[in-house]
């Protein structure tokens, strides 16, 4: 089959692989679509340090099952339309053991540390399986894993009705943060450098956008989310939030990055600083979410590429230009 590979950091192809065989309790997924995001940036650079080379990425992805391992459960056919969550926990260790997979000593996931879906198939586990209703795209099936980190973010920050909540970064992530703290009663006010984003989130119900933090007047925040991962951002939502409030850390930082946050005003302040790691029992939620139309998938969905293009896409996503790229190994939707 064809399949995006990454030989090493900075050595991207797309070429023939071994078609993917189900093992017990798996099944092959003939992928509709799959999407990019700032993780396969990191793992095209050698910035994620848990990825091996080579390695297919992709890991937010839907598609079709066409293959059944043994011992699947006997609701899954050859035909399902499904939507894949990537994570890929041991269930041993204490962490997972104590609810809290995502922090698993032993983590793995789909496309991150394991071949993924940046190919025509590939085999995930079936209880990793959430079907998808007929009515939903192949787009919106491989939207379904960003929302998930979303979902789990906001249940990490909390959220109350009438609150003020600042969001940093008005790219994919963003833009489903405002769209799931607005849903639960909270104002929101969007910021990004990239101006040209901003117009989505007015779009989508922002109550006021703006190029910087330092353009809101010094206003104070009752939380803020960073959906960034750079640390003067984080820095800037920090010293936005009024006393008592509320910082989430949601965007992805490189290992090496280091902010500088005043541990007096954490003290004096009761300023709460949290971290939220991708999914964690959020997934069916969020393909609920997508589903019924209450994440706005049409705002969000700006570039589809073949299988081909793989090195494109990922151009583009560095680029900026648009929102979420996805590529269509299959070259069409669904």
């Amino acid at each position: 089959m064809r399949a995006a590979i990454v030989d090493k950091p900075g050595e991207i192809r797309v070429g023939e692989v071994p078609d993917p065989k189900p093992g017990d309790r798996q099944v092959v997924v003939k992928v509709g679509a799959c999407g990019i995001c700032g993780t396969d940036l990191h793992i095209a650079d050698g910035h994620f340090p848990p990825t091996p080379y080579p390695i297919v990425p992709g890991h937010e992805f839907a598609g079709e099952i066409v293959e059944l391992g043994a011992d699947v459960p006997g609701g899954w056919k050859i035909g399902d339309r499904v939507a894949v969550d990537p994570s890929l926990f041991c269930g041993y260790c204490k962490p997972c053991r104590t609810g809290r997979g995502n922090l698993c000593e032993n983590w793995n996931a789909t496309g991150d540390t394991v071949n993924g879906a940046f190919a025509e198939y590939v085999a995930v586990p079936s209880a990793n399986c959430y079907r998808m209703p007929d009515t939903m795209t192949w787009e919106q099936g491989a939207l379904v894993e960003p929302v998930s980190c979303a979902v789990h973010g906001v249940r990490r920050i909390g959220v109350e009705a009438g609150e003020r909540f600042l969001v940093v970064g008005a790219g994919t992530m963003g833009l489903v943060m405002q769209q799931l703290l607005q849903r639960a009663g909270a104002h929101v006010t969007v910021v990004d450098r990239n101006t040209a984003r901003l117009g989505r989130a007015m779009d989508l119900g922002a109550v006021a956008v703006a190029g910087d933090v330092k353009d809101l007047d010094d206003e104070k925040f009752d939380a803020a989310a960073d959906c960034t991962g750079a640390a003067p951002a984080i820095e800037a939502a920090f010293d936005s939030l009024q006393r008592g409030g509320r910082l989430l850390v949601f965007g992805v930082a490189p290992a090496e990055a280091r902010v500088a946050l005043s541990p007096f005003r954490i003290y004096n302040d009761e300023i709460t600083v949290v971290g939220s790691m991708a999914v964690m029992n959020s997934f069916g939620a969020a393909l609920d979410l997508v589903a019924d139309g209450a994440i706005d998938t049409g705002a969000l969905l700006t570039d589809t590429l073949p299988l081909e293009r793989y090195p494109d896409a990922l151009a583009l996503m560095r680029s900026g230009a648009g929102l979420k790229v996805q590529v269509l190994p299959g070259g069409e939707s669904a």
